[in-house]
Formats: structure tokens, sequence, C-alpha cells
């Protein structure tokens, strides 16, 4: 598969370096295509971006995570804080608007740009953001959630991705009596059992309260002239950030896009999660139009 030249860069960002990298085609009359998660990196959306070689594409690994290092001491960034990183990279590739696909937290960030900064995105994706705040059952979710960020700061990376992996897994609402459950074994899952004494994960160290808690300003993202488009996965509809993703459409006044497989269906199979990018991709091209 053809790939456009891939160029890496770095800015500049209070209390951050953020990286970044771009994919170019001189060629295209299109916006650039921003691809985003959180805290999922650059090298996440790696094959679906290879499969828009007529777009400028640009990726980037969010404060925190993978290589952008954050350099206030801070343990903790707000989805405001992403927002403004967003703009500013969005700025120093040329300016909106700009086309944005945004996944998980990524597009829980991308909302928070779109109602802060609209003029910066054209179109907006924004594929399954775990807005637990949405849902009726948003108490036992937020609950399952902080439990999952104080099970870390006690006990490390395996425990907490263990009751992570278990609560995204659960289809349908989720019970008031959840963390009355047995916590689930790390084990089971492949996950180490020892702590390493670290507690620089941005997924359970941080995302866990800094999305989950957050709340949309849904007046603001109805009067914004960006167009967005809610994604939700075919597999992943009963889950957690399926459900949420069908909350914040329903709240938008929208219908949400069906993409194919779950909740990680852009990334290739190798990475565990059964993707699939061809497929995902001529989805995401039909809904960008």
């Amino acid at each position: 598969m053809p790939t456009a030249e891939l160029t890496t860069h770095t800015l500049d960002a209070p209390g951050a370096t953020l990286t970044y990298d771009i994919r170019r085609s001189d060629a295209s009359r299109e916006p650039a295509l921003l691809m985003i998660g959180s805290p999922m990196g650059a090298s996440g959306f790696g094959a679906l971006a290879d499969r828009f070689p007529g777009r400028t594409v640009v990726t980037y690994d969010p404060r925190g995570s993978e290589r952008s290092k954050r350099t206030d001491g801070a343990a903790e960034s707000t989805p405001e804080e992403h927002a403004d990183d967003l703009h500013r990279l969005i700025t120093a590739v040329g300016g909106g608007p700009v086309d944005v696909f945004a996944s998980s937290g990524g597009a829980v960030n991308a909302l928070a740009l779109v109602a802060r900064h609209p003029e910066d995105v054209r179109t907006l994706v924004a594929h399954e953001p775990p807005l637990w705040q949405l849902l009726p059952d948003r108490e036992a979710g937020l609950a399952a959630a902080t439990d999952i960020h104080d099970t870390y700061l006690r006990g490390g990376r395996g425990p907490a991705m263990a009751k992570f992996i278990a609560l995204v897994s659960l289809e349908g609402p989720i019970p008031a009596d959840y963390l009355d459950r047995p916590a689930p074994d790390p084990a089971m899952f492949g996950l180490p059992t020892e702590d390493d004494g670290s507690r620089d994960d941005p997924l359970v160290g941080q995302n866990m309260i800094s999305c989950s808690y957050f709340v949309p300003d849904i007046v603001a993202l109805r009067s914004a002239p960006t167009r967005i488009v809610v994604g939700v996965g075919a597999e992943s509809s009963k889950v957690v950030t399926g459900r949420a993703a069908m909350a914040v459409a329903e709240l938008l006044g929208t219908k949400p896009a069906t993409f194919p497989g779950g909740h990680g269906g852009f990334v290739p199979a190798e990475w565990g999660q059964g993707g699939d990018p061809d497929a995902f991709a001529a989805t995401l091209r039909q809904v960008l139009g």
C-alpha cells in the first residue's frame, strides 16, 4: 500500500512538549485530517492513516502519552487542556478548519475542542466517546471508574487494568451493586500481578477520572458550524462506549454512524482487538463525504 512521506515534529505547550506526525499529500485539495485518541497516541492510528494516501493526515501523542512529555509535573490532564493542545496543533499545521477523526478519549477531547474553538473543525467524527455522565446508570459507572483509578494508586497497573477490561466489556447498564462483585484476577488477562511501583499509566491514572466525569457543552456543540457525526461500533453498541455514543448523538439531534468492529475497529487485528482497518477506512471515507 503506498504511503505518504511521514515527518515528525514537536510543539511546545504550557506544561508539555507535544510530538506529532504529518503524512503530507500536496495533491489533496481537502483540509488536513487529524486522527486522535486519548490516551492512545499516534502509533494507534498508523494503519488507518496509511489508508488515506490522498489526504494530509496528522496524528499526535496527547500530553503525558508516548512521546509527548509533561514538563509541569502534573499527574492528570483535563479534556479542556487537551482541547487547547489540539487548537495549538491545528494552528501549527496551517490552521482550520480541518477534519477530525477522534476515538475514545480523543473523541471526548475533540468535543471539548469544538465547543471552545468551533472554527477549527469542519467535520468531526467522534467515535465512541466514553461520556459516562450522559448515561442513566452514570452513578454506578462513575463509581466503578473511580474505583479503577483508586485501585491503580493502591496496587498498580495489573489490578486496575483487570477491572478496566471487565468494566468496558460489560454489556448493558452497570448494576448498582457492581462494586460488590469479586475483583477480577489480573492473570486472567495476562496482566502483571506484582506492583512495579510506577504510577504513570495515562489510561487508569488519568483518563478514568478526567474523561469519565466530563460533561460536554451540548448547547455550544449544537450551535457550532462544525458538522458532528457520532460513530458507534457494530460490535460495541451495548457496552459503555457504544451506549454513550448513542446518548450524545441523541442529545445533538443526530443519528449515529455505524462503523465496522468494536471500540478498536480501526486498529490491526494483531493488536488483539480484531480490527479491520480496510473496512473501517472505507466507512470513514463515506462518513467524511
